[in-house]
């Protein structure tokens, strides 16, 4: 919605309200008169004076625009002096429609009386007053709610954004390198594999919202490729091996939330073992939990402050602060030691299928 159509329709809720309010008024009155003997035409009496009060109030509504950013004793001051004004003009107006024109009572020879009964009036144009004001703050108190839900919306996309973009230079690097080595040992054709399988792999995170979930069956079509592009660089050291559970293809996880693991258990299982190591990725379900495990049989981690220790850059931290950001405390990641050597990381996500969001 734009600032043209916001006004709009503030000022058709002022005006629907408005009305609403001396209808409301004039109903009031009427059910009132019918306690006693009054003749048909008190009914225009009440319309009158409904149609009146509409009338003497709707400029209040811009001169107390006009003084909104008043401090709040000139704001007091210039209520109580308008409401107290209007009251009266409109008593005034109430008393000519009694005695003038439904001629009940006496007509006062001076011109002052016409006046009388105006306290009334007056805590009627008060209460419409405090009205206004009470609505005004509302729907300011509703717009700074939005306005924070949207900025926190926006400093939350903005940091899975910048969580997932956090790809690891290195890899790049050592890729390109790779890349660069087999055109020198003239391996054009294993060179062009690679740099189309880089290209997809880089296609595919960039393409992917972070703001959206994929389905598992995407995510791992997009680890194969950066795992293919791994294996050029260790060859046989490098083994890989897939467990997943049918019913799980279609699960919705983060775009991009495997290959830093993956890139994780490269860098101290791999890349450290003369005979290289072997990476598994299992993912089943269990009862309303989608469960994923990425293990490797590496020399393990370190453990400091009692807890397992291998994470010198972003990966482990980036991924569970991923996790925190989109689902909040309703998941888990977990690092263990895996059996019999190894680390082996689980997450704890909720099972869910459906159209990719």
């Amino acid at each position: 919605m734009n600032w043209k159509e916001f006004v709009e329709n503030r000022n058709r809720l002022f005006w629907l309200v408005h009305t609403a309010g001396w209808c409301g008024f004039a109903l009031v009155h009427y059910l009132g008169s019918l306690l006693h003997d009054l003749r048909d035409i008190f009914l225009v009496i009440i319309l009158l004076n409904a149609y009146a009060g509409w009338l003497f109030t709707a400029p209040l509504r811009y001169i107390y625009r006009r003084i909104w950013n008043f401090t709040p004793l000139k704001i007091a001051l210039v209520v109580i002096l308008t409401s107290y004004f209007t009251g009266v003009l409109w008593q005034v107006v109430k008393n000519i429609n009694y005695w003038e024109i439904y001629k009940h009572g006496y007509r006062p020879d001076f011109w002052l009386y016409y006046t009388k009964n105006s306290l009334l009036s007056f805590f009627i144009i008060l209460s419409w007053s405090g009205l206004y004001f009470g609505t005004k703050y509302y729907q300011m108190l509703q717009k700074e709610k939005q306005n924070v839900l949207r900025a926190n919306t926006v400093a939350h996309q903005a940091q899975l954004k910048m969580l997932r973009y956090q790809l690891n230079p290195h890899f790049l690097f050592n890729t390109l390198n790779a890349i660069s080595t087999l055109i020198l040992v003239k391996e054009n054709k294993t060179a062009n594999a690679m740099v189309t399988k880089l290209s997809e792999f880089l296609r595919y995170s960039l393409d992917k919202d972070p703001m959206k979930r994929v389905s598992l069956n995407s995510e791992l079509q997009a680890l194969r490729l950066y795992l293919d592009i791994e294996q050029v660089r260790f060859e046989e050291r490098l083994q890989v091996n897939f467990d997943i559970a049918g019913d799980c293809k279609l699960a919705l996880v983060p775009s991009m939330i495997l290959q830093p693991l993956a890139e994780n258990a490269i860098k101290h299982a791999v890349a450290v073992q003369e005979q290289g190591g072997e990476i598994k990725v299992s993912v089943y379900r269990f009862a309303n939990d989608l469960l994923i495990e990425l293990s490797d049989n590496g020399p393990g981690a370190e453990i400091k402050n009692g807890n397992l220790f291998r994470e010198n850059g972003v990966g482990l931290v980036n991924t569970r602060e991923r996790l925190q950001a989109l689902y909040q405390n309703d998941f888990s990641l977990v690092v263990a030691n895996n059996i019999p050597t190894g680390v082996k990381i689980s997450i704890r996500i909720p099972y869910e299928v459906g159209h990719q969001v």
